[in-house]
C-alpha cells in the first residue's frame, strides 16, 4: 500500500482565491469526492464550508472521530441534522452569500436549507467547481498507476476463462474477484464483458450469453486504489478473427493511436475528439462511433475534462484522461480500445497495461 500523504494546503487556498470571481463569501461542498480531495476525509456523508477565514467540516456522530483523525487543521463540527449544522456554522460568521455545488444538492435539500437561512443567499455553482480536481499531483498519479496495474494483473489472471462456452457474467465476476485479491479497494464501475452482438452495445451488462467461436469480446474494467480509479477497455476476437473484424479493429486502433499522438498540454479536448472521429469517419464508419473520445479519471471514474465535440476544456500537464474510440455495428459486434493516459509536458504516458494489438484467443 502506498503511504498516506497529507492533503496539499494549496487546494483550499485555490478555492479561497476564487471566491471573489464567483462573487460569494464562501462555498458549501456536498460532493463527498470533492470533500475528500480538499480535506482527506473518507466518510460517506458530510458537508464542507470554505470561506476566507473559515474551513469547517460538518459530520454526524458516526464520523466525528474518524474526521478528526483525517483532516489535519480543518475544524470538525458534529451535527444531528445536516441543515441545522450548516445553519449553525454560518450563524454570526458574517457570510452573506454562499455558493453551493448545484449538482450535489437535490431540490428537497435546497428548499430545506433555504428555509433555515433567511439572512444568507444561496448561489448555485457548477462548472467553476468541476475543474478543481483535473490536474493530479504525484500522489494521485501514483495511486492511479497502482489501480491500473491491479486491473491488468487481474485480467491477465482470468484470460484463460475467455473462451467458447464460458458465460459473460462468470468472466466479469471472476475478474472483479481477482481485482480485489490483487489489492483493489473496490471495482471502479460494474465490469462490462460483452460478447458477439452484445458487444455492439457500448455499455452492455454481462449476462448469461456463452462465448462462441467467431465472437468479439469487449471487456471494460477498472479498479479503485486508495480512492483513485483506473479505466481500460480490452477487445479480443475468439477463434480465427474474421477479416472484417481485423479491418475495423485496425481503424479503431489507428484512431486511438492518432488521438494519443495529439495529446499534449494546450490542446483543446475537442481537437483530440476530432482527430479520432475524423479518421473513423474517413473509413465510412463514423455513424457507428456514438460517444465521446474520452474523459477525465481520478476520484471519480468519469470527471472533468470531457473529450468530446462539445468540450470547452483544454489539456494541461498532470491531467489523467481516457482515449477510447469505438465502432459498434448493430446486431453484429463492437470494438472499443481504451487506455488511460497522463498528460506530460511533451505528450502523454499510457498508464494502463494491457496490450492493444489485435488479439485472437482460442
Amino acid at each position: 500500500m502506498l503511504p498516506d500523504a497529507p492533503v496539499p494546503s494549496d487546494r483550499i487556498s485555490r478555492i479561497r482565491s476564487g471566491l471573489p470571481d464567483l462573487r460569494v463569501d464562501a462555498i458549501l461542498f456536498l460532493d463527498m469526492k470533492n470533500i475528500r480531495y480538499l480535506t482527506g476525509f473518507t466518510g460517506s456523508d458530510g458537508a464542507l464550508l470554505i470561506g476566507k477565514d473559515q474551513k469547517t467540516l460538518l459530520v454526524d456522530g458516526r464520523y466525528t472521530r474518524q474526521a478528526q483523525g483525517e483532516v489535519g487543521d480543518v475544524a470538525v463540527v458534529e451535527y444531528r441534522e445536516k441543515a441545522d449544522g450548516i445553519e449553525s456554522a454560518l450563524m454570526d460568521s458574517g457570510i452573506k452569500t454562499v455558493g453551493f455545488e448545484a449538482a450535489a444538492m437535490n431540490v428537497h435539500s435546497y428548499l430545506k436549507l433555504k428555509s433555515k437561512m433567511k439572512r444568507v443567499a444561496l448561489k448555485p455553482i457548477s462548472d467553476e467547481i468541476s475543474a478543481i480536481r483535473t490536474v493530479k499531483d504525484e500522489t494521485e498519479i501514483a495511486r492511479m498507476r497502482k489501480a491500473a496495474e491491479i486491473s491488468s494483473r487481474a485480467l491477465t489472471d482470468v484470460r484463460e476463462l475467455i473462451k467458447p462456452g464460458v458465460r459473460e457474467k462468470d468472466i466479469a465476476l471472476e475478474l472483479e474477484f481477482r481485482m480485489g485479491r490483487c489489492g483493489a479497494d473496490q471495482i471502479a464501475f460494474p465490469t462490462i464483458v460483452a460478447s458477439g452482438a452484445n458487444s455492439s452495445l457500448p455499455h452492455a451488462k454481462p449476462g448469461s450469453r456463452r462465448i462462441e467461436r467467431g465472437d468479439v469480446v469487449m471487456i471494460d474494467f477498472g479498479s479503485v486504489y486508495q480512492g483513485y480509479h483506473s479505466d481500460e477497455t480490452w477487445t479480443v476476437a475468439i477463434g480465427n478473427g474474421e477479416n472484417r473484424q481485423k479491418e475495423v479493429y485496425a481503424v479503431v486502433k489507428e484512431a486511438h493511436d492518432r488521438a494519443l499522438e495529439a495529446v499534449r498540454p494546450g490542446v483543446p479536448c475537442r481537437e483530440i475528439d476530432r482527430v479520432a472521429r475524423s479518421f473513423i469517419e474517413s473509413k465510412t464508419l463514423g455513424e457507428y462511433f456514438s460517444h465521446g473520445t474520452g474523459h477525465g479519471v481520478g476520484l471519480d471514474v468519469h470527471e472533468a475534462p470531457r473529450i468530446s465535440t462539445q468540450s470547452e476544456h483544454v489539456l494541461k500537464k498532470g491531467m489523467v484522461v481516457t482515449i477510447e474510440p469505438g465502432v459498434y455495428i448493430p446486431n453484429l459486434w463492437g470494438i472499443r480500445i481504451e487506455d488511460m493516459v497522463l498528460v506530460k509536458e511533451d505528450g502523454c504516458e499510457v498508464l494502463t497495461k494491457m496490450p492493444k494489438g489485435f488479439t485472437v484467443l482460442n
